[in-house]
């Protein structure tokens, strides 16, 4: 089904800001993007690292155990994942830790999720009535806790700024009926101009995005781990070095489309942003908590061990499924693929800071 504008509320000549624009569209109720549709997979709009292969999870599983040692293998060690997708990472993840008993009773975890239509599909895939589903953090009360985000970041609805004789200036869309989707600017927020100017990372910039929405679910985030001590996982595709543009991006069918396609398949397509990853370390130190360095996918995972674990699980595979698992391998771990175009940050709260993963 086809939606228009006024489905989404959005008024003929008036201006909406980007981030408005993006929530409505990824999130309202019943039409948004994520409200009624499986994005996730081949059959999907694009594929994730947990969808790709169990080894990414298996991995990630790992760590999270090495990370309840590191903690002195608390009694009550809670996980808590950051939009779980189609539910791929958290039921290997439940599934891996009955191997381990000790962590698996020491073990609480919780996925953190929006839509209800995607917490169907997840309980179907997960089917562990150890798993639970929240909509905040208020029952998380003892012990450390990690929270992990795999392509969590990015789908959160961001701000742009143009920056024009040291002004700035909000970047926002309106609907017109002959053209489309057209982009236009106003006076920024006096709020958003100081909180920006705040932010070392983004002196000197024309062009600013800022998840002004993303670093409001952190500061919730950053107070349990600062209450309770643990940290933060976050694997997502970004950059370090400074990008003076615009990096939205939308796909349909894993096809990248440009903003007017967009507008006329509303509901129906996807948009992110690259993730600013130098902005992410500044917001953290900022809020108290120790930084990791940043490092790629490929460098995590390698260090992490999944070559070796490759090597283990090929040794009981046919030709066909070793194969598969190689072409897997290359697209988790190629540099020019999400091996380098995924990066992966840590920020935690705790006198152990020798986690895995990172040297």
């Amino acid at each position: 089904m086809r939606y228009t504008p006024e489905n989404f509320d959005f008024k003929t000549n008036k201006l909406i800001p980007v981030d408005k624009f993006i929530e409505k569209i990824l999130y309202k109720p019943d039409i948004g993007y994520y409200a009624k549709k499986i994005p996730f997979g081949r059959k999907g709009d694009f594929v994730t690292a947990p969808t790709i292969s169990n080894l990414f999870s298996e991995i990630v599983t790992i760590w999270l155990i090495s990370c309840w040692e590191k903690l002195g293998r608390p009694k009550n060690f809670n996980i808590v994942e950051l939009g779980p997708g189609d539910g791929s990472f958290a039921k290997v993840l439940a599934d891996t830790i009955k191997n381990f008993p000790e962590f698996n009773k020491s073990k609480k975890i919780y996925l953190y999720e929006k839509s209800d239509f995607l917490k169907k599909i997840q309980n179907k895939k997960i089917n562990d009535p150890s798993v639970k589903w929240i909509n905040n953090f208020k029952q998380i009360k003892k012990g450390p806790v990690i929270f992990f985000g795999n392509e969590f970041f990015d789908a959160i609805p961001i701000k742009q700024f143009l920056v024009e004789k040291k002004s700035l200036l909000e970047k926002c869309y309106s609907v017109d009926p002959v053209s489309g989707l057209d982009e236009a600017y106003q006076k920024a927020n006096l709020e958003d101009v100081k909180k920006i100017k705040t932010y070392k990372t983004l002196k000197g910039l024309k062009f600013i995005e800022f998840p002004k929405l993303g670093f409001l679910e952190l500061d919730k985030i950053v107070k349990k781990i600062y209450n309770l001590s643990g940290g933060i996982l976050l694997i997502d595709y970004g950059y370090l070095n400074v990008i003076n543009r615009s990096t939205l991006q939308t796909v349909m069918k894993n096809k990248k489309m440009n903003m007017n396609q967009l507008f006329k398949n509303l509901g129906r397509a996807d948009i992110t942003s690259l993730v600013n990853f130098s902005l992410l370390k500044e917001y953290f130190l900022k809020n108290k908590l120790k930084v990791k360095k940043i490092v790629s996918q490929k460098f995590f995972l390698e260090k992490m061990g999944i070559i070796e674990r490759a090597k283990v699980l090929e040794k009981n595979m046919t030709f066909k499924q070793k194969d598969y698992m190689s072409l897997t391998l290359t697209r988790l771990l190629h540099k020019e693929l999400m091996g380098g175009l995924f990066k992966v940050i840590f920020a935690f709260k705790s006198k152990n800071s020798s986690f895995l993963g990172f040297k």
